[in-house]
């Protein structure tokens, strides 16, 4: 195949497609973005932005005559664990038919690609199951149309930028509340295994899964750091760096299992895109970025308020 210059990336209004945007535009590759969201606020100079749905039959196949992309990274999705469960005739909508339009359109067009699976893929809530199911696709796809789809499972991403809500972000659900002074919810006992992931290092690990010629498209490539971090751990950390905050326990959240491990097995990471926790954003330093820039946003909207 030919060398990458142009990627369509679906969701690519997202927490981890904004900053693979970025990533694309630093290695001089053109970003092209669908999102069903056409939040013009958000969007980037240099970034090619079409609104429109993956559910869509005929939208990727639309994109791919109109605007010429060779690689794809499919990150559209209908997110959340607690919040699908009572409706996850919408979740399969979008991301095992939606997933399965964009796989055909990949076949289609003899792209490259890679799909962002979840690091949970064994839990019973309708979001893990649908991701996992739409993985499975994608390696059947290789194997039986030939496609070359790498799935790259995501572990706990985090950073600067990401929202505590609508659906409930581990990160920002604690850094927030903490600079307020207020309390940490924490769903269980606490002990459950949440191996973190920078984001700057997620989209690496994205941008190298589709341009490089690794050929791993028979097995996964889990993206993370490989780490024991509880959940208390996390909430310790934040607490200590804010310098407040304190811990309330509640019931675990439907959807999500007491005392889970969810931790990455870097084995393939590293053997087929070159890329290991030894080069990644240690939790320490990822958490100190993030409470500042969350910080640093919190006083500018201080500022507004006061003006």
């Amino acid at each position: 195949m030919a060398e990458i210059s142009r990627v369509l990336i679906t969701g690519g209004l997202g927490f981890i497609g904004t900053a693979v945007c970025r990533n694309l535009m630093e290695r001089g590759i053109q970003p092209i973005v669908l999102d069903r969201k056409g939040q013009k606020g958000r969007w980037l100079d240099g970034v090619i932005y079409y609104v429109g749905d993956v559910r869509n039959e005929n939208t990727i196949d639309d994109i791919m005559y109109d605007a010429y992309p060779d690689g794809v990274i499919h990150l559209a999705a209908l997110l959340g664990t607690q919040e699908t469960v009572y409706n996850p005739r919408k979740a399969a909508e979008t991301n095992i038919f939606g997933s399965l339009n964009v796989f055909s359109a990949i076949a289609n067009h003899d792209v490259k690609a890679v799909y962002i699976a979840v690091g949970n893929h064994w839990m019973n809530n309708p979001y893990s199951i649908t991701k996992t199911c739409a993985e499975r696709f994608a390696l059947m796809c290789n194997k039986e149309w030939q496609t070359q789809i790498a799935v790259v499972r995501g572990l706990n991403v985090y950073g600067p930028g990401q929202k505590a809500k609508p659906v409930r972000k581990v990160m920002p659900n604690f850094v927030e509340p903490a600079l307020r002074g207020g309390t940490i919810t924490i769903y269980g006992s606490g002990d459950q295994v949440m191996d973190m992931i920078y984001i700057d290092d997620m989209a690496e690990v994205l941008v190298r899964a589709l341009v490089m010629d690794h050929g791993c498209y028979d097995k996964v490539i889990e993206a993370g750091m490989g780490d024991d971090t509880t959940v208390n751990d996390l909430a310790k950390m934040v607490v200590d760096e804010v310098g407040m905050g304190k811990l309330n326990y509640v019931d675990m959240r439907a959807g999500e299992e007491p005392d889970s491990v969810v931790r990455a097995d870097t084995t393939n990471m590293e053997k087929y895109l070159d890329y290991g926790p030894d080069v990644m954003v240690p939790l320490a330093e990822g958490v100190r970025r993030t409470v500042m820039a969350y910080e640093k946003q919190r006083m500018a909207i201080q500022e507004l308020s006061l003006a």
